[in-house]
């Protein structure tokens, strides 16, 4: 029998009237048997997410605060859920228990998981289903990375005979035998991971959109729906901001050919975007599929004669940010040129100034040149790599409206135009190609 792994994200647990709609999404469905929460979110637009006060928390305990003053909103939190739900179940002694261990531990990643880990304790409880703490199931290596070989034999081996389970997500056990999360938002991944672990037929994440949108709806105003997209569109568009599902939680099901459903908790009943294996997907004969950006980069120009016969001048220029542990994000070049497209919150604190000493010190180029505040666009779609003119498109539309195109970057599988523009711009630019493309 086919099986579905659910993951519901913070506003799905924001509060127990939701948590009952969840329960009824779950027992619509019988397939429907392995469930991932994340920590409670906001509840209205100027509440707190659960795990911002967790972070706050391990700040006042370690620097000496009033550290019970400050857990004290996650347990009112949770003691307004269970009596919401109307349960019998003495949350005050695991929040009491969660509250010491907490002190004990005195770690930023275990204060933050126990949004996850108390939420689940609750779900469970109240669907009347088996608690699996990702602590025994979910391990790192030494690296950081997901121990796969120790934990999708863990996961399968808990859920066997199981008819109903709920995991905690965002975070696992580290190589050192301390929790260990993944990165914000990472109760995605933890959803993925489950789902390689039992072959799920389906992995449907459910949040508080219907799917993704072909562009930011601050921006363009009620953008298109995607209804089917790839693993490889997602991928791009998930870096470049839409963050509708984190980036990283694709790896894990893509292994196994596994499809996504991206699912809205507060309208089930609408389709939402599936996201599939490329030997699954069906393009539905749109050119574009998403447009997607971000704000706040610093391209490093390099200029030097002769640059292509010169052997590792690119490494050398790479080493120089590797030591600073700058991540470079993209690397357009010509004959006798380089650009490091670099982040700019990367390059604070005197970074740039020396970077760009090394640079001179090591290729001793002819020009270099920083150009601030690019902001970077995406213009996403398989479609693109087999159609004539795309790029004449694209480019003409963002003339037309008046903007200066500072950096083309097109990536080797042609899914993908990357234009830099300046700051200022970005707002006009997305307007300008989702008008082309999609109006």
């Amino acid at each position: 029998m086919s099986v579905k792994v659910c993951k519901f994200g913070g506003t799905s647990m924001a509060a127990g009237n939701v948590i009952k709609s969840v329960k009824k999404i779950v027992e619509s469905d019988s397939e429907r048997k392995y469930v991932v929460v994340s920590a409670p979110g906001k509840r209205y637009s100027n509440d707190t997410k659960l795990t911002d006060i967790l972070y706050a928390c391990h700040t006042a305990l370690i620097s000496g605060e009033d550290f019970k003053g400050c857990f004290e909103p996650v347990k009112a939190r949770f003691r307004a859920i269970v009596k919401e739900l109307g349960m019998d179940f003495d949350i005050e002694s695991v929040l009491n228990q969660t509250e010491e261990r907490i002190k004990k531990e005195e770690s930023e990643d275990f204060t933050a998981s126990r949004g996850e880990y108390l939420s689940a304790r609750v779900t469970a409880e109240y669907f009347g289903a088996k608690f699996i703490d990702a602590e025994n199931v979910i391990f790192f290596a030494p690296d950081g990375t997901l121990d796969e070989a120790k934990t999708y034999p863990a996961i399968l081996a808990a859920v066997k005979g199981v008819k109903l389970a709920v995991f905690p997500g965002f975070y696992g056990t580290g190589a050192d035998g301390r929790i260990k999360t993944f990165s914000r938002g990472g109760s995605d991944i933890s959803g993925a991971v489950v789902a390689r672990a039992v072959s799920a037929s389906l992995y449907e994440n459910w949040t508080d959109v219907s799917g993704f949108l072909a562009c930011d709806p601050r921006i363009v105003e009620n953008p298109k729906n995607i209804k089917n997209i790839s693993y490889k569109e997602l991928r791009e568009l998930s870096y470049m901001g839409a963050n509708v599902l984190h980036s990283e939680s694709i790896f894990p099901v893509r292994k196994a050919n596994i499809p996504i459903q991206i699912k809205n908790t507060f309208r089930p009943e609408d389709a939402g975007t599936s996201i599939f294996p490329i030997n699954r997907y069906r393009p539905d004969g749109r050119l574009v599929t998403g447009i997607a950006g971000k704000k706040n980069f610093t391209v490093i120009f390099i200029e030097k004669s002769l640059m292509n016969s010169e052997v590792g001048f690119i490494s050398k220029v790479l080493q120089v940010v590797t030591r600073e542990g700058v991540s470079v994000e993209h690397i357009p070049s010509g004959i006798d040129t380089m650009s490091l497209v670099i982040e700019s919150s990367a390059l604070e604190g005197g970074v740039l100034e020396r970077v760009l000493q090394d640079i001179k010190n090591a290729v001793s180029p002819d020009t270099l040149r920083v150009i601030e505040n690019v902001a970077l666009i995406a213009t996403v779609g398989h479609g693109m790599s087999s159609s004539v003119g795309t790029s004449a498109r694209l480019f003409s539309a963002i003339a037309a409206a008046g903007i200066n195109v500072k950096m083309i970057d097109q990536g080797s599988s042609e899914i993908n135009i990357i234009v830099g523009v300046g700051n200022d711009d970005y707002e006009k630019c997305i307007k300008a190609v989702y008008r082309e493309f999609f109006r």
